[in-house]
């Protein structure tokens, strides 16, 4: 079973003729990059001073979260959209999606004058659904999975004559996508280390092959949720599970892309897995640093960096922030959740006799020791306590893990007997 931070394989030596044997080139990245000129925004790429002292490498951000649509998936839409026919654009085209690539293609064909349909997975956040809708498409919902929207997809796109906007495994996608590597390197030339998320593999694939094109020894390594490890196992040969609810929804995918799989192979380093508890962790970090809005597959690059700093300790790393589509409400969660592993915002259970004045001397003791009442509830009925005692639930603020003990050894010592 790989455990998250585990890579699949070292640095790979890359030769023109890896290059030359792709159904993708730097040429056709540079291309998109022309075509989408203008309608698609250079995010900033800065470098990020507190995130590199504490991961003790230098690191570099690609805010792509800062597109009008909130994603990467912009790129890849438009140089794909761009390609149809006059008579494919009157038909108008359709998609499958879990939500930033529904966005991507719902907003640039509205503003080529393209009809379009979406389909997506049950389960896909509220925002992204209602994100698409604004910009004029028909929306579908169908399928639990990625890949069971993607049958229906082809299916309604094969009988009403639409052209199939494929997410990932499509070379215009691709090469729409690699120029979010042209833009990072010219920025930061000096860049060696390239940390990119990996659903289906369109993002990877179109930065590896223009990364390893202008800077063949550049090490590309990229990262999936341990939830849905796809590409991992197809690179690898191995079956490892894919199961459940992931944070990072825009990368599970269970079926990568048959192009895609080629070219991770050949031209990137190592595939990273990481945990759901370690994408909280860096989508909180991010927040609160550099005070950034980014969904769970977007944080997967930091996510496996900060579960693994060794292995890129020294080194000049560019993060792609791939989207920044993520709900509010569960923004709150995972920031409370952060919040609760730091030690700063605790749930305690206190036995307390039923009598006047202990709630207070509680909470004397708690003010005195620098901790802030959040919550306070009694619980007398529906619990095995005595009938003369009470169940004092508090969640308290204290300032880290070292506050928190400090304040549980004081309740202890006025004869308190809290647990966490």
């Amino acid at each position: 079973m790989a455990k998250a931070g585990e890579t699949s394989r070292q640095d790979k030596q890359i030769t023109a003729a890896d290059l030359g044997g792709l159904p993708l080139a730097l040429a056709d990245i540079t291309a998109a990059a022309a075509i989408i000129r203008g309608a698609v925004a250079v995010t900033d790429c800065n470098p990020s001073r507190t995130l590199s002292e504490i991961c003790g490498c230098n690191i570099w951000l690609k805010f792509e979260n800062h597109q009008f649509t909130s994603s990467f998936k912009e790129r890849g839409a438009l140089n794909r959209l761009q390609a149809l026919s006059s008579e494919q654009r009157a038909r108008g085209v359709i998609a499958m999606s879990a939500g930033n690539h529904a966005q991507g293609v719902a907003y640039h064909a509205r503003r080529l004058g393209i009809p379009a349909t979406i389909v997506m997975p049950a389960g896909t956040p509220m925002v992204k659904v209602e994100n698409t809708r604004r910009h004029d498409a028909e929306v579908i919902i169908s399928g639990q999975t990625l890949e069971e929207s993607g049958a229906f997809a082809r299916q309604r796109g094969n009988a009403q004559g639409l052209t199939l906007i494929h997410p990932y495994d499509d070379p215009l996608i691709m090469a729409g996508n690699g120029t979010v590597a042209l833009e990072m390197l010219e920025v930061a030339p000096g860049l060696d280390t390239l940390v990119v998320p990996i659903g289906g593999g369109g993002l990877i694939s179109g930065v590896a092959v223009a990364a390893r094109s202008l800077k063949p020894e550049l090490r590309i390594i990229g990262v999936q949720a341990q939830l849905y490890p796809s590409m991992y196992n197809a690179i690898n040969d191995e079956q490892l599970p894919m199961r459940g609810d992931t944070l990072a929804e825009g990368i599970a995918v269970k079926e990568p892309g048959r192009i895609t799989t080629e070219i991770i192979r050949k031209l990137v380093d190592e595939i990273a897995l990481v945990t759901e508890d370690e994408i909280e962790r860096a989508v909180a970090t991010l927040i609160a640093i550099e005070k950034t809005v980014v969904e769970g597959a977007g944080a997967a690059g930091l996510a496996a960096i900060l579960a693994a700093p060794d292995r890129f300790r020294g080194r000049n790393v560019g993060l792609v922030l791939s989207g920044g589509n993520i709900d509010t409400r569960l923004i709150a969660s995972v920031l409370t959740r952060e919040l609760a592993r730091e030690g700063r915002l605790t749930q305690l259970a206190i036995d307390i006799p039923d009598r006047p004045g202990r709630l207070a001397a509680v909470a004397s003791l708690l003010a005195e020791a620098g901790a802030n009442i959040i919550e306070v509830s009694h619980q007398r009925t529906f619990s095995d306590l005595p009938a003369k005692a009470t169940l004092l639930q508090l969640v308290i603020e204290t300032r880290d893990k070292a506050h928190l003990e400090e304040v549980m050894v004081r309740l202890g010592a006025a004869g308190f007997k809290a647990r966490l």
